[in-house]
């Protein structure tokens, strides 16, 4: 009996369970690697490019066909000025004319000459080496980098009154437009142009008529000469029916300036 109270198993009781191992502390995860930059969203980037520049072209083309139509008042006023004081004073025969022809094309007519002027579409930019391009006004603000453009031509009226199409014409002047409505000028030697300071030169209706009286006192000055006799020996018929006279003078032509002052 003695024995059965020392071993409790003996007693009926039941076997005691073996102790559990502590359980290990779980791992914390860790920290993940971090991820490379993503690149910049496309659409930000072409939103980007919209607001700066395109959106800087589109005023520079407000600024130029707003240039553009002060140059058509100033030229339509000056082709009455004239025609006023030739008529009365010097030969009431002189005609100087004034014609529209779209919203970016005009022309006038005198004597002999007409002077095409058309306003470009496009916006456009230069080399560093180009005039005002290395000037501090330029180099302050990109968008000044950027012009729009108007050009004069000289052509003989007669080779669009008979459509002469292989007569050539030439560019007497261009005038260039800034997003600040400021302009730079630059033409034929014949123009005698002043230097000028961009950043102190906006677009007036006295600079544009300016531009205007240089290039026809350019284009009167620049007289037709005669073909010599070996050039005007034969002609074809396609020269006949296309209304190319035989001896038609040509102009000289002008002298462009590449240094100019500004």
């Amino acid at each position: 009996m003695a024995s059965s109270a020392a071993n409790p198993s003996a007693a009926g009781a039941p076997p005691r369970k073996p102790a559990r191992k502590p359980r290990k502390a779980a791992a914390k995860p860790s920290a993940p690697a971090p991820t490379e930059a993503l690149p910049t969203d496309r659409l930000d980037l072409i939103a980007q490019g919209l607001s700066g520049k395109a959106s800087a072209k589109q005023a520079i083309f407000r600024a130029t066909q707003s240039a553009f139509d002060v140059l058509r008042q100033v030229s339509q006023e000056l082709c009455l000025e004239l025609t006023q004081r030739i008529t009365t004073t010097v030969d009431a025969s002189v005609r100087i004319e004034y014609y529209p022809v779209n919203g970016m094309e005009f022309h006038i007519r005198f004597s002999g000459d007409l002077l095409v002027f058309v306003m470009h579409s496009n916006i456009v930019t230069f080399p560093d080496s180009f005039g005002p391009m290395g000037t501090p006004y330029v180099q302050a603000d990109f968008r000044r980098r950027f012009f729009g453009h108007i050009m004069a031509y000289n052509f003989m009226a007669d080779s669009i009154k008979y459509q002469r199409l292989s007569d050539p014409g030439y560019l007497v002047g261009r005038l260039l437009v800034n997003i600040d409505s400021h302009y730079f000028l630059e033409g034929v030697e014949q123009l005698e142009l002043p230097g000028h300071d961009m950043s102190d030169s906006p677009v007036t209706p006295a600079a544009l008529r300016l531009f205007v009286e240089s290039a026809m006192i350019a284009a009167v000055n620049n007289d037709l000469i005669a073909p010599p006799m070996s050039d005007i020996q034969k002609i074809s018929v396609k020269q006949k029916l296309e209304n190319q006279q035989v001896s038609r003078g040509s102009k000289v032509g002008f002298s462009f300036s590449h240094e100019q002052p500004f």
